[in-house]
């Protein structure tokens, strides 16, 4: 589990594809502190497993379903990325909670200036929108950022100089492809209430009533 917060920017040294799967190398500095073979780090927002630790590196492999579904299959050799521990005990909730389980990925279309920081409106397939809201959580690339306008082809969210600066949204530009992660709460609350499933709650004439809810604790 991860908050979204960028702790660090990495540089992909490598990607060597295999038969079934790939293994990337990428250096890094601050992520290695503390961090141990078989550890989870967040690369984009896509969780993988530290299999090889070097003074300035660290190697991860990607599975063919990861290859297929972000957009890790198309970085070379000095590509940036987001990188982020997971969490501990005593971390600071600073963003939402992440899983680095890509949903799918999505594609920039622009960014504008604003004030000291920037607009930045993303496209995203249409099988997410029902779990996006407007001032709601979503990850982009691994990067806890909050909906601030929203259709049913793309959002917006504005990105302060902070962000801007810690992250690899300096050097992304239009066409490039983003990896998106959704809210889990929208998935479990959505699971919750579709009558499909036999564990859904059964609601009396087929109401969601406030009570209801809060008891379920949202």
């Amino acid at each position: 589990m991860f908050t979204g917060i960028i702790e660090e920017l990495g540089v992909v040294r490598s990607l060597v594809q295999g038969r079934a799967g790939a293994r990337i190398e990428i250096a890094v500095g601050k992520i290695l502190e503390g961090t141990r073979v078989g550890d989870s780090i967040a690369v984009n927002g896509v969780c993988l497993t530290a299999v090889a630790l070097g003074s300035q590196y660290f190697r991860a492999d990607l599975s063919a379903e990861t290859i297929r579904r972000t957009s890790l299959q198309s970085v070379s050799s000095g590509t940036s990325v987001n990188l982020e521990r997971a969490l501990t005990p005593t971390t600071r909730m600073g963003g939402h909670l992440v899983q680095g389980h890509v949903d799918a990925t999505g594609h920039w279309l622009e960014a504008q200036p604003s004030g000291d920081g920037w607009v930045i409106r993303i496209g995203y397939p249409p099988e997410l929108g029902r779990y996006f809201v407007e001032k709601g959580s979503v990850a982009v690339d691994g990067i806890s950022l909050t909906i601030a306008r929203l259709t049913d082809q793309w959002f917006e969210i504005a990105v302060i100089p902070q962000t801007w600066r810690a992250t690899n949204l300096q050097s992304r530009g239009p066409g490039a492809v983003v990896n998106l992660e959704v809210d889990i709460i929208a998935k479990y609350v959505e699971r919750m209430l579709d009558p499909r499933h036999p564990s859904s709650p059964k609601r009396e004439g087929g109401a969601l009533t406030l009570e209801q809810l809060q008891e379920w604790g949202y």
